[in-house]
């Protein structure tokens, strides 16, 4: 298992150019990197082990998502209200069921959905022995946590080479538009400085993720995006205010 140092040696040796083991020809990006701790205007210092990559839908910001301070230092740099989870990518089914209970809804979407722009809300699990917990704030409230396996090589890579789940939110401000390219992102965090970016160009504009709450036998949509469920009953979120969760 890597540490996030580790990680970023790996992101520095791995993009000049970025080759991914398992796709179909070569995937060329650059990093982009930071020459000065990440800070906020005024000094304030934000974890180092944030950064930014593109996925299937537009740029994230993420961090490993068993790192606390990382995960504090995303909330502060979206201004995100801490109510409100961070989704996660995961590199694999297997990861996914590591940290999530998964219902028999849940291995079917992800069957069918996965790799892909669907991400499954699922009871999370107790760590096992050895394991490291996932940090405050990608955990919801009712215990639950938002994640998927992206389709973008360079994200599902970043997983699997830090072997555990990664935080996948937007790379923007909270309300702002989504980024489809580096210069948008750093346009969205202008008082930061030290950002590690993963450059893979413009990205194609698409619409976010699906969300679905997978825990029962049907499943609710919290939020329509990119994926529209077909041969499933699905229904908009029905639960009582108290369970509406909102990643």
């Amino acid at each position: 298992m890597s540490s996030i140092h580790d990680l970023r040696v790996w992101i520095f040796h791995a993009c000049f150019p970025l080759t991914v083991r398992g796709m179909k020809g070569v995937m060329n990006a650059r990093i982009v990197t930071p020459r000065a701790p990440l800070t906020l205007r005024g000094g304030k210092r934000v974890s180092p082990s944030i950064f930014i990559y593109p996925t299937e839908t537009s740029y994230a910001i993420g961090c490993d998502a068993t790192n606390a301070a990382a995960v504090r230092g995303v909330f502060r740099l979206k201004g995100r209200e801490r109510g409100k989870p961070l989704p996660l990518i995961v590199a694999s089914r297997a990861m996914a069921e590591r940290y999530a209970q998964f219902t028999p809804l849940a291995r079917r979407l992800a069957a069918h959905y996965w790799p892909g722009p669907l991400t499954i809300v699922a009871v999370g699990r107790k760590p096992k022995a050895g394991s490291r917990r996932l940090a405050p704030g990608v955990v919801a409230a009712n215990g639950t946590i938002a994640l998927r396996i992206s389709s973008h090589p360079i994200a599902r890579a970043l997983s699997r080479r830090l072997g555990r789940p990664m935080v996948a939110t937007s790379a923007n401000r909270s309300g702002g538009p989504p980024a489809f390219s580096m210069r948008a992102a750093q346009r969205a965090f202008p008082d930061a400085r030290g950002m590690w970016i993963i450059d893979a160009g413009a990205l194609p504009r698409r619409k976010p993720s699906t969300i679905v709450d997978a825990r029962g036998s049907k499943p609710i949509i919290l939020r329509q995006g990119a994926v529209s469920l077909r041969g499933a009953a699905a229904t908009k979120q029905s639960r009582p205010i108290r369970e509406r969760i909102i990643y």
